[in-house]
């Protein structure tokens, strides 16, 4: 197996941050009252239940490494996740940073900054 990674995130409700992944290709492939696993093909993502998170003061976040940033972007905006100011889901244009990483920014239910980087 490859390297990989599963970040840990939090959940405030596990259906609503199931549905929104879902929505975005994840598949559920585990859940109980303690754990929930979403799967995109290579691209896993646990979650553990925070029912007290409050999203806007949350400070979670992990990476996604993608090799196709813009289609993972595309079917993303295709799903309803809009580029506004504030609130949560959202999700920003992909561009490029100084360092030359190229990047879009999304947020989910729970608050938790979701880092999309092009391979």
């Amino acid at each position: 197996m490859a390297d990989h990674s599963t970040p840990n995130l939090p959940a405030i409700d596990f259906e609503e941050t199931s549905r929104f992944y879902q929505t975005l290709g994840f598949q559920q492939g585990w859940r109980d009252d303690a754990w929930m696993i979403m799967a995109r093909g290579t691209l896993m993502l646990e979650f553990f239940p925070h029912p007290d998170l409050a999203p806007g003061e949350s400070w979670f976040s992990c990476c996604l490494r993608l090799d196709d940033l813009d289609a993972f972007h595309a079917m993303a905006r295709a799903a309803g996740l809009q580029d506004q100011p504030r609130g949560w889901p959202r999700m920003g244009e992909p561009s490029i940073e100084t360092s030359g990483i190229r990047i879009a920014y999304l947020i989910d239910p729970n608050g938790s900054l979701i880092r999309l980087i092009q391979n």
